[in-house]
């Protein structure tokens, strides 16, 4: 797309390309998007531009609304400048994904299905809980209790992922592993999920 410099400054560092997602009455449901940088601009002059967009969760129709910002200190909308704005339909994601799974864990009744929803909905990492069923010989690692299963999802989850599902190509920090079981760190720039119905069951004991 092509943006002008159509005020009395010229743009340099701190000027960028954004974005909000909108419902249908206007309404954001993502207000701060992603930062596309923007060659300095003296008034009048012009550039293309790509901008980076990533879709809102979960998929559905929305109004994209695409808007410059003053890093710090206001978006342009807000001092009187239009907004470039077209409906969108926004499709569920469609990516490759893949897992780490040690061979003494199995995925648990409904996490295919519940993994493969999360991917669809947007998320690029999907982690869930860890089952220790009272046959093992051992009973549950301390390690492990934050892991138990639980009701659902929770946005505000505080410890390392074990054995994510993540789509191919997302850039993970791998951390110290938890009883065995691949962990790391919940990413800073990409859509993640905790969900506790997302289950992983030990089958036997760790060798």
């Amino acid at each position: 797309m092509q943006v002008e410099n159509a005020g009395t400054v010229r743009w340099g560092g701190g000027i960028f390309l954004a974005y909000h997602w909108l419902d249908d009455r206007g309404n954001p449901i993502v207000w701060d998007g992603i930062r596309t940088t923007l060659p300095p601009l003296a008034p009048g002059e012009r550039a293309t531009v790509e901008p980076r967009v990533r879709g809102p969760i979960p998929p559905g129709r929305y109004r994209l609304a695409l808007d410059l910002v003053a890093e710090h200190r206001a978006w342009f909308s807000e001092l009187g400048s239009e907004v470039a704005a077209r409906d969108v339909a926004v499709a569920p994601r469609a990516a490759e994904t893949a897992a780490e799974l040690p061979d003494w864990v199995e995925p648990a009744s409904g996490w295919s299905e519940r993994v493969a929803a999360a991917h669809a909905e947007g998320y690029s990492v999907v982690a869930g809980a860890v089952d220790w069923p009272a046959r093992l010989l051992h009973r549950r690692p301390h390690a492990l209790e934050p892991y138990r299963p639980g009701p659902g999802r929770v946005p505000s989850f505080s410890h390392a992922l074990l054995c994510p599902s993540y789509v191919v190509g997302t850039n993970l920090e791998r951390l110290a592993d938890v009883e065995g079981l691949p962990a790391f760190a919940a990413p800073h720039d990409e859509p993640w999920l905790y969900d506790g119905r997302i289950v992983l069951r030990a089958h036997r004991e760790r060798r």
